[in-house]
């Protein structure tokens, strides 16, 4: 299955304890490239994520913005240092019987000694791992499904524009025997016409004029032109994994064929046949850099 390399996927996944939101959003570039906007408390999962990203993406340039919210923090927690109240109680008991004064009743009067109420909470976020990475799963689901909406789009676009410069190779390919025959007479009036009170061998003129005669023959251009249409349906229909290279190449070849029919073909029909093939393979060419 041909795949898009732009993209957009978003998913939140949520526990009592995290909250975690991815959102991706790929375009074209020949080579994966992955940019993390996140927390610096999420780098020591940046390698578990990468591998997640790249068991679903091959090609293109992706933006990868995630944020998590640690609802812990809420639920913090104060301990009473109970040793250091009774250390305290002790000393203010010891300095009320020196001093002969009035011994400390009120309980706000410990609790604002230093370290007896300590703040607690939770700052290790390990155990929000599985959340983060069922979002980040979560979010490629997404992403892939689009890419695969966008890539069936762009098979049809592929079968569509082969049908076409099929149509237009045959075309092309009905001018041939035409042009050849044309390009042989032409030579042999001209030779003939010129040669015409010299002692020459009639053999060797006819030889060297189909020789030349044969330099407009562009059939073999048009049998490679097909077997390169039939190979290119065969990759997007039998697509598994990324394919955009070898298409890439193909469509290279193409535009070679292409160019070497242009250039042999001696005929104004067969020459405008050939700008409109150039035309689509150009398509093709610009509809490649999208896949993956």
């Amino acid at each position: 299955m041909l795949k898009s390399m732009t993209g957009f996927g978003a998913a939140v996944a949520e526990t009592e304890a995290y909250k975690v939101s991815v959102e991706l959003k790929a375009v074209n570039q020949r080579f994966l490239e992955l940019n993390f906007h996140m927390g610096r408390q999420l780098n020591p999962w940046e390698d578990a994520l990468r591998k997640t990203i790249k068991a679903v993406a091959a090609r293109g340039k992706m933006d990868i913005y995630i944020n998590f919210t640690d609802k812990r923090e809420s639920q913090a927690s104060i301990r009473v240092n109970k040793g250091l109240v009774q250390a305290y109680h002790q000393a203010l008991n010891d300095m009320s019987d020196m001093l002969h004064v009035a011994r400390p009743d009120d309980v706000a009067t410990f609790a604002g000694f230093p370290d007896i109420l300590q703040v607690e909470s939770d700052t290790d976020i390990s155990p929000m791992e599985p959340v983060l990475l069922q979002a980040m799963e979560d979010a490629l689901a997404q992403f892939d499904a689009m890419r695969q909406t966008e890539g069936e789009n762009i098979r049809q676009d592929f079968l569509h524009r082969i049908d076409r410069l099929e149509q237009m190779k045959d075309q092309v390919h009905a001018l041939a025997p035409a042009i050849v025959q044309g390009y042989r007479d032409h030579l042999q009036k001209v030779v003939s016409e010129a040669l015409s009170e010299a002692d020459i061998d009639e053999t060797r003129i006819i030889q060297e004029t189909a020789l030349y005669a044969d330099k407009v023959n562009y059939t073999e251009e048009v049998v490679r032109l097909g077997s390169h249409f039939q190979q290119f349906r065969q990759i997007i229909e039998a697509a598994e994994e990324p394919v955009g290279r070898k298409l890439d190449f193909l469509i290279q070849e193409l535009n070679r064929e292409t160019n070497t029919i242009g250039s042999k073909a001696n005929s104004t029909e067969a020459a405008q046949i050939v700008v409109d093939m150039k035309s689509e393979v150009e398509k093709l060419r610009e509809q490649v850099q999208n896949i993956e």
